[in-house]
């Protein structure tokens, strides 16, 4: 079969997209991105969600925060970002999700926007509600563990 001519051909844009959850929350790469197409059918409908036509092309996720690099095709760069941001939940558990960036090329993509996930978070004892409990620090923010869960927490919050 014979290749289409470079002008006849599909062109791109990639967007950097940076993943914030709970930190006992498991998000896998499959489950991403079947959110995405969920996301993109219910707001852009099937139509407009094939022709935005969004695969999750890179994907990385550990300890609450992640990241992935998300093809989409040139011109269905701002429905795709609303598609994007229109993701809360995978798989039962919230997500916060940002796109970071948009470039024309992967490369460029990891290189600008890719590598900036949440600082290493580390596991410590604060006071929180008159008691002392477990927390998830990354940065400033703390995630609190609860009874029912985990509470975010900003560090003035937590003395």
């Amino acid at each position: 079969m014979k290749h289409l001519p470079k002008h006849l051909r599909p062109r791109w844009r990639y967007l950097a997209v940076g993943i914030e959850t709970w930190p006992n929350a498991e998000v896998d790469r499959r489950a991403f991105q079947r959110a995405l197409w969920y996301g993109a059918g219910n707001l852009l409908g099937d139509a407009g969600s094939a022709d935005a036509d969004l695969k999750l092309l890179s994907f990385s996720f550990s300890g609450g925060a992640g990241e992935a690099v998300v093809r989409v095709r040139r011109g269905h760069v701002e429905a795709a970002r609303a598609a994007i941001g229109c993701v809360g939940m995978i798989d039962g558990d919230s997500v916060g999700i940002r796109v970071r960036g948009v470039s024309g090329t992967v490369r460029a993509c990891e290189e600008r926007y890719m590598g900036r996930a949440a600082a290493s978070s580390t596991q410590r004892d604060v006071a929180f509600e008159d008691a002392e409990r477990s927390a998830v620090v990354r940065g400033d923010a703390c995630d609190v563990r609860i009874e029912s869960g985990y509470v975010g927490a900003a560090a003035f919050d937590t003395e």
